[in-house]
This record gives structure tokens, sequence and C-alpha cells, in this order.
């Protein structure tokens, strides 16, 4: 189907978007149709808020806009009957379609583009982002919420799967199954027990070792309980967690890095990026981890200093390391700090994906964009991330209302306040791509 949507064909109504031109065309169309979408935003109020949606004479649809991807298969049953929904694919806000940055209410996105704040500033009616997973290091929250927008995202999904994953990687540092499946892929001959012990060496006995684990939420916590399975000894330090949480799952609690650094032998991260924790794991963190530890990293690229960490490869102070998530993604094995380290396995920033874990996470994304349509901001949505930053002092309700989210928090549905009056909404919206 033109426009790369993959959807049922019955829910398809796009057009390819490829010239100038048939965008007009295409605008024209939706106009004709009935299809109205949001205008600009207003500027009142300190700091620049954001507008009621204007009416138009027919039904009134919000534009909802997938920025990164082009599936919106799982979404559009979602949404079909509250939204208009368009893809764009784009890498960059360079990439995306003027009517998109000018119209659109609702934003879905993945971690594969990044929205500074002058990004931020592009949109003009935008009033809800919806980060398709859990980190939202590449969103500026605190500008976000400072022009009017809410941030929300998906904390809870895939939970077995990054488990699962982790425990993977971990056993395959201490077995080294990875290097020595490849080298039986490569032709090796294994003739004696001389050969096998020489290419297994660095094979570790897991029962009895200690698995420090950074961070104790809902991953860090299934990783502990899968690891007392295997015959580690389990410690965590956390000190957003009260105290008592270790009780409940028979683990031992440490109170600085520097003490779980030192009594590991091997280190699993899984803790959220922020401007505190950045290159937690440095030259002088790796220095403090016992000599011939591992290191394992699910949980957000930015935690480790790959360049630091190289060189503790290379120099044997680290036996062997496993990342999933990388500083720069997507992760090119042929460029950066990590190209050549030994001892090193690497995966494309995939421990969440399952084809029910990736069904859950759009379904959960979408509902949450559906919240902000048909309730309140914030009060409707479940895991805003920003509320602090919009809902402070400095931020003040655009005249008129609209979705400024200062208390008292404004509806967005037509049925919930005449503020926005918005007609009911047709049963099936159209997907595009912009």
């Amino acid at each position: 189907v033109s426009g790369g949507y993959f959807g049922r064909k019955e829910d398809y109504h796009g057009i390819k978007h490829v010239k100038k031109p048939l965008v007009f065309k295409t605008v024209k169309k939706f106009i004709k149709l009935g299809i109205m979408i949001p205008s600009k935003r207003a500027r009142g109020g300190e700091g620049g808020g954001r507008g009621p949606l204007n009416n138009g004479p027919i039904h009134a649809r919000p534009l909802v806009a997938l920025l990164d991807g082009r599936d919106c298969s799982i979404e559009m049953p979602i949404l079909k009957d509250v939204a208009t929904v368009a893809f764009c694919d784009a890498q960059s806000t360079a990439e995306i379609h003027e009517k998109v940055l000018n119209e659109a209410v609702g934003a879905l996105m993945w971690h594969t583009i990044t929205l500074t704040k002058e990004d931020l500033e592009k949109f003009k009616a935008l009033r809800i982002i919806v980060r398709i997973g859990s980190g939202v290091d590449n969103i500026d929250v605190k500008a976000a919420g400072e022009i009017g927008i809410a941030v929300c995202n998906v904390p809870g999904y895939g939970v077995e799967e990054v488990a699962d994953t982790t425990m993977c990687l971990i056993l395959n540092l201490y077995r080294r199954t990875y290097w020595l499946a490849n080298m039986v892929r490569d032709g090796k001959k294994f003739t004696g027990p001389e050969q096998v012990r020489e290419a297994a060496a660095g094979c570790a006995r897991i029962r009895g070792d200690t698995l420090g684990i950074v961070g104790l939420g809902r991953i860090g916590s299934a990783v502990a309980l899968r690891a007392k399975a295997f015959g580690f000894n389990v410690i965590f330090y956390d000190p957003y967690l009260p105290d008592g949480i270790e009780k409940s799952l028979g683990v031992t609690r440490v109170y600085t890095l520097q003490d779980l650094l030192f009594q590991s032998d091997c280190v699993s991260l899984h803790c959220t990026l922020n401007e505190h924790n950045h290159h937690l794991i440095n030259e002088y963190t790796l220095k403090q981890m016992r000599p011939g530890a591992f290191l394992v990293n699910t949980a957000r690229g930015g935690l480790v200093d790959e360049a630091a960490l190289a060189s503790a490869l290379r120099e044997g102070r680290i036996r062997s390391a496993a990342l999933d998530v990388h500083e720069n993604e997507p992760y090119n094995v042929l460029q950066g700090p990590l190209k050549d380290a030994p001892n090193l396995i690497c995966t494309p920033h995939a421990a969440f994906y399952s084809e029910a874990s990736c069904t859950e996470l759009r379904e959960m994304a979408a509902s949450e964009i559906r919240r902000a349509i048909v309730g309140r901001i914030p009060d409707s949505l479940r895991n805003c991330v920003n509320k602090e930053y919009f809902m402070g002092p400095g931020a003040t309700a655009a005249a008129g209302g609209g979705c400024r989210c200062s208390p008292p928090s404004r509806p967005l549905h037509p049925q919930t306040s005449q503020a926005i009056n918005l007609p009911p909404f047709p049963t099936q919206g159209p997907l595009f791509k912009l």
C-alpha cells in the first residue's frame, strides 16, 4: 500500500506525500472530507502556552503523529475513532513535515529521534509526547513542561524480556558460550582436552559469586530473582528505595556504589539515565571493581563511558562485558571506542523485544495518547514524567484553555468541558504519511 502503511486494508485512508503539491491536494481532500485538524498554538501566558483546539464547521479531529516509525497497525484500532494518525519515519525534526510541526497535538516516538528544547519549539500545537519505551533521555522533559507539553513513558512493558536477556548475557560471560560457538562456526577443531581447555579459558562457576545490581526497580528485581535461582549471592544499590525492600526479595543491600563495585564479581546496570548518573561507570569506578569482574548493561547506553570500558577490557582489568545499549545508537561495531575491544558482546538495543512485549508496549503508548484526548491532562495520564515542570510556578495556563497544564487540569474531550467544544468524533480515523 502506498505511504508505507502496514495495517489492515480497511483502516487505510492514506496518500503517500512525495511532493509538496500532492500534500496540498491531500490536505484539501481531508478538509473536503470534514477532517479538521487543530490550529497553531496560542501564545497566551508566560512561557508560551498551548491554546485550545479550534473547531471547524464540520467534525474536528486532532492529529497524532508517529515521529520515527512507519507501522501504525497496532495504534490505529485504539486511536482511529478519536484522532487522525500520521507517520513521519523521521530521524530528526528536520525531516518532519511542516503539517505535523504546525498541527500535531499528540506525538508517539521510539528512541531513534531526539527532541531538544529547540526541536520542541518547532511544534506549534503539541500537547503530549508518549515515548514508546521507558527511557526519556532523548527528550528535554523540563523544556517540554515549560512549553506546555506533557511527556509520558511506558515503564511497565517487557520486564520479563529484559530480565531474561540480562541473564542470557551474564551466562554468556560466565560460560563463554558466544565465543565458543563462534570458534566452532569458524571451523576450529577440538582434538583433545588441551584444545578445549585453551578455548574455554576464562569460563567461571556461578554458584557462590556475587551479582551486584544497580537499580532495583521492576527489571532489577526480576533479574535478582532469576540470579538467585542460578546460585548467585545478590546485592544491590538503589538510594531511592525505602529500607526493608531487600527483605521481601531475600537480597542484601549496600548503601554506596563503591561498596557494590568492590564486593561484586559481576555488575549489572538497571537504572534510568539522568543528569546525575551519566557515565556512572567511568575510568574511576571501573578501577573500583574487582579485578577480572564482569559488566552487563541492558539499561541506558550513557551510563557507561565506552572509552574507559574499552581500555579496561584491553588491559584485562575487566574480564568481559556485555552491552545491549550504547552511547551512540544505532551502534556501529566498526566505529567508536569499542572497536576491536576484546571479550565484548554487543547487541542492538533489543533486550526488550518479543512479539508479545512489542504489542503490549505499543498498545500502552497509544492508550496513553487516547487518555489525553478523551480525558484530562495530566489527571488522566498514568505515566507523566514531567508533571512538576508544567505545573510549577514557571508555567501558566494559556488564555482560552487548552493544555497548558496548570491546575486545574484542562480536558481535551468535548463532552467533559465547554472550554474545548469538539463535535462528536466520526467512527474511523485516516492514517497517512507526512
